[in-house]
């Protein structure tokens, strides 16, 4: 991977999107996901050579941790 996308930049190969607010709202529920909230994440990249990664916040919605993920192919 060699790019982190900024905001409305349509995915490539080898490139990072961060999940947004909205999409994690409208995936998870919540606007700030926590490590409980990964495996609901995951489908959000489902293109190969291509990842997302998402700001994960502790349960006071302090951000903690950034998550990278992509699509394995199997």
């Amino acid at each position: 991977m060699s790019r982190v996308l900024t905001d409305g930049e349509e995915p490539g190969f080898g490139t990072f999107q961060r999940v947004t607010e909205a999409e994690a709202l409208a995936r998870v529920g919540v606007a700030r996901p926590t490590r409980a909230h990964v495996e609901a994440l995951a489908p959000l990249a489902e293109q190969r050579w291509f990842g997302r990664y998402a700001v994960l916040h502790d349960e006071a919605g302090v951000p903690s941790e950034i998550y990278f993920w992509g699509f394995s192919g199997d």
